[in-house]
């Protein structure tokens, strides 16, 4: 057989077993390239093309079976309207931006900070589009940043857009535990300016993308993520957007998670390096984690938060097992696994929901509503104007500017961060 062959799986919805029987069969056979259609949730009832076969990846074979969600009727509620992804060019946004195509929408806004990334979903979507894929939104890259609150208001009394799919944030844990005072200036603050302005420029829609990390805190990037949270919640009491929260835990293959840390570090030929052998997460494919969002966002009600049902945890040490034979290596024969210990603002376990919540099913599957039990036991807008002159120079408190000791000590006083 000529090593050039190359394989593609044109069914998009096999399932996860008959899916890895396939890729077995195909290595077996010594195919060189191995390229798979997306998932039913990417191709959207419409007739696949070619332009969508990717290489198939670890995500492919790991996990659930994602739900078919008949992301077409899903997406009506979009029809005519102009979106704005914030953080279009991370892994949520652009796949979110990339089934947003499908929906109708009249304008589709790809907001970001980063230019590269930007450009490049900005590039992607339109060859999606000569190729027929999806509809013909008209595509509109916008270079920004959350921080500056004049800006932020003024992009959004001139694009008119109905909804925003709010995705934007710093998200590293170990980076963010570094640098503090980042991860609330610019997830907090930022997201802050994003709601003040979406109720004074008459925002229909707005959907906030949170983590399991919100939980009961025990990392800066966690805490900033809560804060959001309860904002976002609080301002659907204004008469203004519909406002609510989404929120899941890992996805695969997402830039920065351990996926393609782990890839990295077998193409070098090891060691792979785990944090504890037992450490557990949440994961579900990007996919269907954005499909499940925008049904959300859709079906959602003001003023509620919604939880992606995540499945079973996975260690993390099955995960490395699992992707060392993907590439064709058996684990501590070929490569070794490592175990580094646990990194400042990480834990064992991730949790989905806290003590104070109380989780129910809705008639969609997979998605639930989380109630809360009781008030909060802090004022998250007098939170706020506490931790302000950290981020922002106030020359009243000029020793609290950039101050990460003082900015810590706040969230542990107030209960929001329970780092040890």
């Amino acid at each position: 057989m000529n090593p050039a062959d190359e394989a593609i799986i044109a069914i998009p919805g096999a399932s996860r077993e008959y899916l890895k029987e396939l890729y077995a069969i195909l290595k077996k056979a010594q195919f060189q390239q191995i390229r798979i259609l997306p998932g039913i949730s990417q191709i959207i009832e419409e007739d696949a093309r070619f332009i969508q076969t990717r290489s198939i990846d670890l995500q492919d074979l790991l996990g659930r079976n994602p739900v078919v969600i008949k992301l077409k009727q899903s997406l009506s509620y979009l029809r005519g309207k102009r979106v704005l992804v914030t953080g279009a060019g991370g892994s949520i946004g652009s796949e979110l931006c990339r089934q947003l195509l499908s929906g109708g929408a009249s304008r589709l806004y790809l907001f970001g900070h980063g230019e590269n990334s930007i450009y490049q979903i900005d590039r992607e979507l339109r060859l999606l589009q000569e190729e027929g894929v999806g509809e013909k939104a008209a595509l509109v890259p916008v270079i920004g940043d959350l921080k500056d609150a004049d800006y932020v208001n003024y992009i959004l009394s001139n694009l008119k857009a109905d909804i925003i799919f709010h995705t934007a944030a710093y998200k590293h844990v170990p980076m963010m535990e570094e640098n503090p005072v980042a991860a609330i200036e610019n997830n907090v603050l930022g997201t802050e300016n994003l709601i003040n302005a979406a109720v004074k420029n008459n925002i229909k829609r707005f959907v906030h993308i949170t983590t399991d990390k919100a939980v009961e805190p025990v990392s800066v990037y966690g805490a900033s993520k809560f804060i959001c949270e309860q904002m976002v919640l609080e301002a659907a009491s204004r008469n203004g957007p519909n406002f609510m929260v989404v929120r899941f835990g890992n996805v695969l293959g997402s830039r920065g998670s351990i996926v393609p840390l782990f890839q990295q570090q077998i193409e070098k030929g090891g060691p792979v390096t785990v944090t504890h052998p037992d450490i557990r997460r949440w994961f579900m494919t990007i996919s269907e984690a954005c499909s499940l969002v925008l049904k959300a966002g859709g079906v959602g009600e003001n003023g509620c938060l919604y939880l992606l049902d995540m499945g079973e945890p996975v260690r993390i040490r099955d995960l490395a097992e699992q992707l060392i034979r993907f590439h064709g290596f058996e684990p501590e024969t070929d490569i070794k696994i490592v175990y580094t210990g646990m990194r400042p603002g990480e834990r064992m376990d991730e949790l989905l929901w806290s003590s104070d919540e109380d989780p129910v099913e809705t008639e969609h599957n997979r998605i639930l509503r989380v109630n809360r039990k009781k008030p909060l036991p802090v004022d998250i807008k007098s939170l706020i104007e506490e931790l302000r002159p950290v981020c922002r120079l106030d020359p009243e408190k000029p020793q609290a500017y950039r101050n990460s000791k003082m900015l810590l000590s706040v969230l542990k006083d107030k209960g929001i961060c329970h780092a040890e």
